[in-house]
């Protein structure tokens, strides 16, 4: 069983401009694809078309049958939307249940609930749940219905970090084995559940590939500032020109664990900024014209001159250098 998805939606909000997506995937069985970007990139947009919600041009094809005049409720998805939509009205149990009354085959609501840490919660209505107890209500609506694939619509946003960290571990037991498209801004949740990644833009797919493809080998400037890459145009740093074994005139993406720094090394820098994130420090140096991100265990102080250590293999060209005039 494969997804395969190459159509082209308009929507248009109230008050607002219209919003265009010309965009393909393709998951493959036991696939999970993350489709990352900013938002108001037409993540959202697109899972939804593919999901049924939205008219479009081009086709969606699961398995190779067409699904494009097929309704949501029949085209064999199960949907985990960003903000739950839960039935309010409806116990826990019975939104569980939803599905049966479109599927013949789903599966028992309490032993779902149970499976996923919340079986207790059965008689419960949804506005009396945590936001993390809800979304594994929601995950659990989805799962219910046996689908061939799940469409996830950022379902840790909302999260407070330890609830986030909790179900992202969750969804990677669930995801293991299932063939998914999982929509999120969050680079974290994307290198922890993808198999592959598509990095969505202005409604389009820029690039797609492994985690280690898109992190490490970024195709432009905008793909690498999104995956925490330092973006570096070559003729703006001199200093960093001369260590790198790429091209001048070029822009490299440099991760930030590829650079180190201490009383000696390739490049002298000073700190411009410390920012402790959880169990390491981002540091932020300046080198020529530049400012440069690495990571450190131990803070050094802002102002302090240090030395920086470049590896080439974290350096990665990521806009070829212009044609010469012919």
């Amino acid at each position: 069983m494969s997804l395969h998805a190459d159509l082209t939606a308009t929507f248009t909000a109230e008050g607002a401009q219209s919003f265009r997506v010309d965009a393909e995937i393709e998951v493959e069985r036991g696939e999970s694809l993350v489709i990352l970007g900013p938002s108001g990139s037409g993540k959202t947009l697109f899972l939804e078309t593919v999901a049924g919600f939205h008219s479009h041009d081009g086709p969606v094809t699961l398995s190779g049958q067409r699904m494009d005049d097929t309704p949501p409720e029949k085209r064999d998805f199960g949907f985990v939307f960003q903000d739950y939509a839960l039935f309010p009205h409806m116990t826990v149990r019975e939104n569980v249940d939803f599905g049966s009354r479109y599927h013949d085959d789903t599966r028992d609501a309490d032993a779902l609930l149970t499976e996923l840490g919340v079986g207790e919660l059965v008689d419960r209505y949804p506005p009396t749940l945590s936001g993390g107890e809800q979304q594994r209500v929601a995950l659990a609506r989805a799962l219910a219905v046996r689908p061939e694939v799940m469409l996830l619509d950022e379902p840790l946003a909302a999260l407070d970090v330890p609830t986030r960290q909790s179900l992202r571990d969750d969804l990677a037991d669930v995801l293991a084995d299932a063939t998914a498209v999982y929509v999120t801004h969050n680079r974290t949740t994307a290198r922890a559940l993808a198999d592959r990644i598509a990095v969505m833009n202005d409604g389009q797919v820029v690039q797609s590939g492994t985690p280690e493809a898109v992190f490490h080998r970024p195709n432009s400037p905008m793909v690498a500032r999104f995956t925490g890459s330092n973006v570096i145009d070559l003729e703006d740093a001199p200093s960093i020109r001369s260590v790198l074994d790429v091209p001048g005139d070029d822009v490299v993406a440099l991760r930030p664990e590829a650079v180190g720094f201490g009383p000696e090394g390739d490049v002298r820098a000073t700190v411009e900024r410390v920012i402790r994130e959880d169990a390491t420090n981002r540091v932020t140096f300046a080198v020529d014209d530049v400012a440069i991100d690495a990571f450190a265990d131990e803070a050094p102080a802002v102002g302090e001159e240090v030395w920086l250590t470049l590896s080439d293999d974290g350096a990665h060209v990521c806009r070829p250098p212009a044609a010469s005039p012919v």
